[in-house]
């Protein structure tokens, strides 16, 4: 009888095993999409991608991601979170305000998950405790921190009076208030140059050059950020001793940065999508903001501009590149 049990049982595995391995094959993986501002080589995309194992999530095993990439090009946004939108995907994270708005306009039922410089300002959540719509994420302080560079700057360049600012509109000119009250406050004349794409930044650098710019300061934006290696050649051409947001930028050649830890950000955004994944809802999901902040100064850079950086300042730093 034994026998006869152990024949049934091998029989009726035979009959299921190409079910439960249609089973396995037919099983789908969460669907996400990713509207990033960089180009896909970046090796920010990388970064993305290990906030994504740091939860166990591996691409193509555990979750299937839809990436598309805008390069620096933004007019190709729109056309873009469409591609996403028509997907139907559990949740696309954009990054940047212009991501962020091209695809809530591509879509209103998407979750969207969203790393931005400040998410109340741009007007895609009501308050950061009660997004309220059908976004949440993270939202960085851009306007504080666009000021703290300046300060930053100052304490690095203490004789730079004339500061030279990139500015992509974009990302709205409430931004600029709180710099102009941090400028009036440490006696520097500033200078907003306006950058809308890559062609503009000839023309601010050549603006610079006639005002006689001392410094640069380069506000938040995913698009600048984008730019980023234009930029520093630009500065380092013109002799521009030059601050800028994320720690990149430092170790590309630019002189400092200060602003929060990019691994910090992806880190929450992926947390933030994994409890949508599980059910959450974007508007009652509160968006977050970082907690660490840290300076990198390029001291190979200060050299080749003949700058000496007080020691009160290299001790701030998180960073010191030789």
């Amino acid at each position: 009888m034994r026998l006869i049990a152990l024949a049934v049982a091998f029989a009726v595995s035979l009959v299921l095993a190409p079910l439960v391995a249609e089973a396995q094959q037919t099983t789908k993986l969460p669907r996400v999409g990713i509207l990033f501002p960089y180009v896909a080589a970046d090796p920010l995309n990388e970064e993305m991608r290990q906030a994504f194992r740091d939860l166990g999530y591996i691409e193509g095993l555990t979750i299937a991601i839809e990436w598309r990439y805008v390069g620096g090009d933004t007019a190709r946004l729109p056309a873009l979170a469409a591609e996403l939108a028509q997907l139907e995907l559990a949740a696309i994270i954009a990054i940047g305000d212009r991501a962020i708005r091209a695809t809530r306009q591509a879509t209103t039922t998407t979750p969207i998950i969203a790393g931005s410089d400040d998410l109340v300002g741009e007007g895609h959540v009501a308050s950061l405790a009660r997004p309220g719509g059908s976004v949440t994420g993270v939202s960085i302080l851009a306007s504080e921190l666009n000021a703290k560079r300046l300060e930053m700057l100052k304490a690095a360049v203490p004789t730079a009076s004339r500061v030279t600012v990139l500015w992509d509109p974009a990302t709205g000119a409430f931004h600029l208030a709180s710099l102009e009250a941090v400028a009036r406050k440490l006696n520097v004349a500033l200078k907003i140059e306006e950058v809308r794409r890559l062609e503009d930044l000839k023309r601010a650098f050549e603006s610079a050059r006639a005002w006689r710019a001392e410094a640069l300061n380069v506000l938040a934006s995913p698009f600048l950020h984008a730019l980023r290696q234009p930029i520093i050649d630009h500065a380092t051409r013109n002799r521009l001793p030059a601050i800028y947001q994320w720690g990149e930028s430092a170790t590309a050649g630019g002189l400092m940065s200060y602003g929060p830890s990019r691994r910090d950000v992806f880190r929450v955004i992926v947390v933030q999508l994994d409890r949508v994944l599980k059910g959450a809802k974007p508007a009652e999901l509160p968006a977050e903001q970082p907690t660490k902040f840290e300076l990198v100064i390029n001291l190979k850079t200060a050299k080749a501009l003949g700058l000496t950086i007080p020691q009160t300042i290299l001790l701030r730093a998180d960073q010191v590149i030789q």
